[in-house]
């Protein structure tokens, strides 16, 4: 995958870097945009990535378990002896369409555990390490559904992002006195797969096309004035900078990148 833009590539010399979610979409940008950089990179998903770029380290995990996120905890406070940033990608929504109605209880926890608990559950075993060496950056990545819902497949998603954008900010005046920083990212719409696979599953739903689901979500966002989804190294660049020393003031705020979609200050 070519990185659309021009890096500084010791930036993140040798800053111990940890993605979750970092093999597709936008956590593939992330680990890209950090590994460019010279960052120490360890990611983790359910399965490998060939694309992964040299030198980062790949752990197989299935996070949405407590069994998960300690493995992943171990093995990156053992291979880097700590950790400077954390950048918490993994989400996303398997849920079908048809409304709160077709949100059953599987449902509902599968977005609570995939959405907020990996956020929850990896920062109570890493941010200690940050904490004792007095430094650190935490990026949450939320949504702006979590304050523009939507309720056709995404109700629980959009819950979980809520929840994981107020733990956020409690999170970050906890720690902030202590040297670390906690930021949160709200993308609107990224075009990635799993954004298509999303308006697949819509369509197969209401037997409409492709173009009609894209539409109908249009709709329920109000449409984009810039005209077009985020790309994946655009949301990339904005949390490299969060997670540099240019924003060593930064803490506690959330970061919107989604062309305007929302359409409040």
């Amino acid at each position: 995958m070519n990185y659309p833009f021009e890096v500084n590539s010791s930036e993140f010399k040798d800053k111990r870097v940890l993605v979750t979610g970092g093999t597709k979409g936008q956590g593939a940008a992330i680990v890209q945009r950090f590994a460019l950089a010279e960052a120490r990179v360890i990611t983790s998903a359910r399965s490998h990535s060939q694309d992964l770029p040299t030198g980062v380290h790949f752990v197989e995990a299935d996070l949405t378990t407590v069994e998960g996120t300690q493995l992943v905890a171990e093995e990156t406070l053992a291979r880097l002896g700590g950790v400077d940033i954390i950048v918490h990608v993994a989400g996303g929504s398997s849920s079908p369409g048809g409304g709160f109605v077709a949100q059953t209880e599987e449902e509902w926890k599968k977005a609570l555990d995939l959405n907020l608990f990996i956020a929850v559950r990896l920062d109570r075993l890493l941010a200690p390490s940050m904490l004792k060496q007095g430094s650190g950056s935490i990026i949450h990545v939320s949504s702006i559904q979590r304050s523009l819902p939507l309720y056709e497949s995404t109700m629980a998603y959009a819950a979980a992002k809520a929840a994981l954008t107020n733990y956020s900010k409690s999170l970050s005046n906890e720690l902030a006195p202590k040297g670390v920083r906690v930021n949160i990212v709200s993308p609107g719409w990224v075009s990635t797969d799993a954004s298509h696979a999303m308006m697949e599953r819509i369509a197969a739903t209401n037997n409409i096309t492709i173009e009609q689901a894209v539409q109908s979500v249009m709709d329920g966002l109000g449409g984009i004035p810039l005209g077009r989804p985020a790309k994946p190294a655009e949301v990339a660049e904005l949390i490299a900078f969060l997670s540099s020393d240019r924003a060593a003031s930064i803490t506690g705020h959330e970061y919107i990148i989604d062309g305007g979609t929302i359409p409040t200050i």
